[in-house]
């Protein structure tokens, strides 16, 4: 009985063994921690893998700008991008989990798509968890590639030449602040043609070369066309007047005068040598011009006393004349006369132009529009623009307005250009802020040279002036010596808009070194600046330097491309 009894109680217990479940969850988590906590370790290994990773590529984004905007400034060389590349690297590289950190730099130049600097490094991270499952290290790499070239840079200098950069050291400062932009600018290319520069010089006109009389893009209207302050505003007498009477002028001072010869025989080829010519050639804006005279009559010589037949060159007596000429006075004294003369006017030959060319007729003087033949107010309208008597466009004249330089890279003919200008003339920024948007354009006058659809092209226009806008075509458009030419300005601030609008970046320098009577400071320059930090104003001459090399610094930015 006992022995039953014991069996029947170990039968009893085993199966309350067997039913009993109060243990599993321990022994489940016990046999799936080690999985657990593999994966969790996975994790965070895997998470500092990947801050090392994203910390290396801010590394290496900002080694290769760096890199590449030392070398498109000159100031390394291919043979030094390695190590420049290790050192930047490694001052910006701080991650404390990364090992075994690897970086190499490779330069590629292209003549086509521009060159790059591709930056790579590699490092690895020992892990704590993965180890257990038989991964000790997390190897990690990345790259960087900076496109270096494939901006190309298209720069036109428009430079106040006017009368007044003759004081205070402005002229020779501008002169070195100029030629140090061209260097500058010089040591971004690469190849030719990654950068160009054109040279606008710029007064009440600008000088675009008398050789291109014969090109279309030319508004010769107003050269031709009889000078405006005789149209409708004849004397009395007009038809009276010829060689040898008196001036009917005398009481302007910018119109017409009386000669005592011909000013030229490129000018004056049909009145006699010897005697008064009245009206004799313009001496203001109309210069070049003249009335010519049909004359059937004599002249008289006094001094010879022979007579002149001015319709056919040959000296003869008075007598055949008689019925065309009034006669006064005998032997020695005896003059001829024609009574009546009908007044041709006649201007020159277009090849006796000088050079100038002003504003074009508005709404084109605020537009980059390209000249066509068929719409003359696109043109550009020559003229025959005087200083102190002489054209100050004209080849040989002393100070002479230096004609435009086109877009170019060679270097040397651009500072060469810089250093023959000359300080003459009145204030006209938007014939010069025109002509150096039109360098930009690959139309006429200057025909700029095609860009390559490979590259991005960077064009800006520097726009230096020392005082306000005093004179432009229009003579109610100027300042005189009291106004404040505020409808140049109005006309200029519409043609910033359009430059801008255009794509086409402006830096503005205003130079104002006088200490005793210092202009105001220039609205529209401000105005016209793409942005207060692109505008300048200059107070002594030798900051007109430190302005051009922030100007070139600015444009010497490149943009990083991964």
């Amino acid at each position: 009985m006992f022995g039953r009894s014991i069996l029947n109680n170990l039968r009893s217990t085993a199966k309350g063994f067997i039913g009993a479940d109060q243990g599993n969850i321990a022994v489940l988590f016990a046999i799936a921690l080690v999985p657990i906590l593999s994966f969790v370790g996975a994790a965070i290994d895997y998470t500092r893998a990947n801050s090392a990773r994203s910390s290396m590529q801010a590394a290496l984004d900002s080694t290769a700008l760096m890199v590449s905007k030392d070398l498109s400034q000159g100031l390394i060389t291919t043979s030094d991008v390695s190590t420049k590349a290790q050192a930047y690297f490694t001052a910006l590289y701080t991650n404390s989990d990364a090992k075994s950190v690897a970086v190499s730099a490779t330069y590629t130049a292209s003549s086509t798509l521009g060159s790059t600097i591709q930056i790579n490094g590699s490092g690895s991270v020992t892990t704590d968890f993965m180890k257990v499952a038989g991964f000790p290290t997390l190897n990690f790499n990345t790259s960087s590639t900076a496109a270096w070239g494939n901006v190309r840079m298209r720069v036109a200098m428009a430079l106040d030449n006017t009368g007044s950069m003759a004081s205070d050291g402005k002229m020779p400062a501008l002169k070195t602040a100029a030629k140090s932009l061209v260097d500058q600018l010089s040591s971004l290319a690469k190849n030719p043609g990654d950068v160009y520069i054109s040279i606008v010089p710029f007064a009440k006109d600008v000088n675009v070369d008398s050789s291109n009389y014969g090109d279309s893009w030319i508004d010769w209207r107003d050269w031709e066309a009889e000078a405006v302050d005789l149209q409708g505003s004849k004397p009395s007498n007009w038809s009276q007047v010829g060689p040898g009477s008196d001036c009917p002028f005398s009481m302007r001072n910018d119109g017409f005068t009386c000669l005592s010869g011909p000013a030229s025989t490129s000018i004056v080829t049909d009145v006699p040598p010897n005697g008064k010519i009245c009206p004799g050639p313009d001496k203001a804006s109309y210069y070049g011009y003249a009335y010519h005279y049909l004359i059937n009559g004599c002249y008289t010589s006094v001094a010879t006393s022979t007579y002149v037949n001015v319709s056919t060159g040959t000296y003869a007596s008075c007598t055949g004349f008689a019925n065309t000429c009034t006669c006064s006075g005998s032997n020695s004294s005896k003059v001829c006369k024609q009574p009546t003369y009908n007044h041709v006017w006649t201007p020159n030959n277009h090849n006796t132009w000088s050079g100038c060319i002003t504003d074009r007729a508005q709404p084109y003087d605020t537009k980059n529009t390209t000249p066509t033949a068929g719409t003359p107010d696109t043109l550009f309208a020559a003229e025959q623009y005087y200083e102190n008597g002489e054209s100050y466009c004209k080849p040989g004249n002393d100070p002479l307005l230096q004609p435009v330089t086109p877009l170019s890279y060679s270097w040397s003919s651009l500072k060469t250009a810089i250093d023959a200008m000359d300080p003459t003339g009145g204030t006209n920024q938007p014939i010069g802020l025109a002509l150096a948007w039109q360098t930009l354009s690959q139309t006429e006058p200057f025909n700029a040279p095609a860009e390559d659809t490979n590259y991005t092209y960077k064009k800006a226009i520097v726009l230096l002036s020392d005082g306000l806008n005093t004179e432009n075509r229009w003579p109610s458009y100027g300042n005189g010596s009291s106004q404040t030419g505020t409808l140049i300005d109005d006309r200029q601030k519409i043609q910033c808009d359009n430059v801008k609008a255009a794509g086409v970046t402006i830096y503005t320098i205003q130079v104002n070194t006088s200490a005793s009577n210092p202009d105001p400071t220039s609205t529209v320059l401000q105005y016209c600046a793409s942005g207060t930090d692109n505008y300048y104003h200059v107070k002594s001459a030798t900051q007109t330097l430190t302005a051009f090399n922030s100007i070139g610094t600015s444009l010497a930015k490149l943009r990083v491309a991964r």
